[in-house]
């Protein structure tokens, strides 16, 4: 069916989708049960991936330490619950409307899996969390950086994802071959709180792509006062960190190393960042 992919990459581009991107059923063979998106359809073949960005001007009011409310709303509710869940539902409606089944899934928290019971010894209890870094790898769209975090060459961290699963068999995109993620340790070298330790990092392997992840400390992460946010769909999962100091500073190293395609004319940090400890206090006083 490649006339249908190349259907659906075309509607992507006129509904000014950002990202999307095709994973065929083994590229997703060494997933658990519990975090592998055909245990949700196991006739599925296809893993679609739909990624809309964060506009870079929503991380300014946090860049500035003046505003912090409107990042949460268009780039994390909104973002999420609109824009997204808009494009996976369009996207999902024209498979339909070719006779294959599709299923859209959101990105919940992998920390919200097995929230109910099992229905069967053989099956995992739900609710099955699709692992969206994962699968960001396998549909060709990005990489897992050393901050831990799915870097795209379009926007580096400002993206979000949602999936569809369908039975439609559509040919896997390319693996990404460029890095993205130069192992500079800006991300670690700047956070006042010492969550991410240079000194102990993993190599994971995606489809074969190799990439090299800091361990990272989530419990400071979760007292951080620069720019990270509770997540807002489960209390306890990861916090959201794409705001946090650490990634706004990825981000402008990412972009003043040329290492992005999506461009400015003016840079996007022009003046010392500020940092807290946790307790809200300046991470340079005494």
């Amino acid at each position: 069916m490649s006339d249908l992919k190349n259907i659906l990459k075309d509607f992507a581009g006129k509904a000014d989708i950002d990202l999307i991107g095709f994973g065929a059923k083994d590229r997703f063979d060494d997933l658990a049960p519990e975090s592998n998106p055909f245990t949700i359809f196991p006739e599925g073949n296809t893993v679609i991936l739909i990624g809309e960005r964060m506009t870079r001007g929503s991380l300014r009011g946090i860049e500035e330490g003046s505003n912090f409310i409107d990042y949460s709303f268009y780039s994390c509710r909104s973002l999420d619950d609109v824009f997204n869940a808009q494009a996976c539902y369009d996207v999902t409606c024209v498979i339909e409307d070719y006779g294959f089944e599709a299923v859209p899934v959101f990105h919940n928290p992998p920390e919200s899996a097995g929230m109910g019971s099992a229905v069967s010894p053989d099956k995992p209890a739900p609710n099955v969390t699709p692992d969206f870094k994962y699968a960001a790898v396998a549909c060709g769209l990005g990489e897992i950086g050393l901050n831990g975090e799915v870097l795209t060459p379009e926007y580096g961290t400002r993206q979000r994802f949602q999936m569809i699963i369908t039975d439609a068999v559509l040919e896997s995109d390319s693996i990404l071959e460029e890095n993205i993620c130069d192992k500079c340790g800006l991300c670690a070298a700047i956070c006042p709180l010492n969550a991410i330790d240079m000194q102990n990092i993993s190599e994971i392997s995606v489809c074969g792509s190799k990439m090299e992840v800091a361990s990272i400390d989530m419990s400071k992460c979760a007292m951080c006062k620069n720019g990270a946010i509770p997540n807002r769909l489960f209390a306890s999962a990861a916090p959201d960190r794409i705001a946090a100091l650490c990634n706004r500073t990825c981000l402008d190293h990412l972009e003043k190393t040329n290492r992005l395609a999506n461009k400015f004319t003016n840079p996007f940090r022009t003046r010392e960042p500020w940092a807290k400890d946790i307790y809200g206090k300046s991470a340079d006083s005494e």
